[in-house]
């Protein structure tokens, strides 16, 4: 049974797109007010047919409102933000304005580094998030789930607390971490082992999991990973053994088999891509640290190159 709506907070999704609208959709389900802001197509299907969750368990629509226009976002008390990190400055100068007093905002994106991004260019006091999710939009208003849908708050305190007990009411799985640098940091190594190969190779993850030569790709774009991780002084305790860490990404390929990285959705859409989140931001780190980075320095110049083209 779904419980009454006045028993949640009014919850605005900035940038529904697979990852907001999944989320968001989930809350919803659960009976929150979720009001999802995206692009106009997105909003209008949402609006005259409700969003259509497909998952792996289930086949539903969903009722919430939506919005292409960032007004909405207005007397939100939490506000999911799911916008690309190259939107991240305009975005949130714009929504600062606009935000309830006490607003919580989530950064429900890749990289690791948004929270600080919207606090330098708005003053917003964001929490970080890691989002653990393969997920699609196929048309206007349908989320397409293609595996996990869990997430990881932190550090804890009363509002990471509040967040990760309203996602878990909505069957959410949702994680608190006191070494949430770490777990942003153990997310990235993902995207940067994965995320560009899929890109480049046009390639679903279970491809590159029956590639010998795609995982040794992996495995070299990790072991530069953690090498820039070690010398920035990155706690990562999962991954004192590196063969740990490109077994993992091998493990996450095999998980999400079926589905294209959002690197090469952007690629395929003709879209900027956050390429300088990932593999771009560990190559400039690298060189700030004096740590050689030759193969994400590389592949991250040929997204860049194939971004030019679209």
């Amino acid at each position: 049974m779904r419980a009454d709506a006045t028993t949640w907070p009014q919850i605005a999704v900035v940038g529904a797109g697979a990852v907001g609208g999944y989320f968001g959709g989930m809350l919803a389900r659960a009976g929150a007010p979720v009001t999802l802001i995206g692009r106009a197509p997105f909003a209008a299907a949402v609006n005259a047919n409700g969003l259509l969750l497909d998952t792996l368990h289930f086949k539903e629509r969903v009722r919430a409102q939506a919005s292409d226009q960032l007004e909405a976002v207005r007397g939100a008390e939490v506000v999911l933000f799911c916008m690309k990190t190259i939107d991240n400055a305009a975005t949130a100068r714009a929504i600062a304005p606009l935000l309830a007093p006490g607003a919580t905002v989530v950064c429900m994106q890749n990289g690791v580094d948004n929270a600080d991004q919207l606090r330098a260019a708005a003053n917003i006091d964001a929490i970080s998030a890691v989002v653990y999710i393969g997920a699609f939009v196929p048309e206007p208003g349908t989320v397409k789930h293609g595996g996990r849908g869990d997430l990881v708050v932190g550090p804890r305190n009363a509002r990471t607390e509040k967040i990760s007990a309203l996602f878990e009411r909505a069957q959410v799985p949702c994680r608190i971490s006191d070494n949430i640098e770490g777990e942003l940091w153990t997310k990235l190594t993902w995207n940067c082992a994965l995320n560009v190969i899929s890109a480049l190779g046009h390639a679903r993850y279970g491809e590159i999991a029956a590639s010998p030569e795609a995982k040794k790709i992996v495995a070299n774009l990790v072991t530069e990973f953690l090498a820039v991780a070690r010398a920035a002084k990155i706690h990562l305790p999962d991954f004192e053994n590196p063969d740990n860490a490109i077994n993992g990404a091998y493990k996450v390929a095999e998980t999400l088999s079926t589905v294209y990285s959002s690197t090469a959705q952007d690629l395929q859409r003709g879209k900027r891509t956050e390429i300088d989140s990932l593999n771009g931001y560990i190559a400039r780190r690298g060189a700030e640290l004096g740590v050689p980075t030759p193969v994400n320095q590389a592949l991250a110049t040929l997204v860049k190159l194939a971004e030019s083209r679209s």
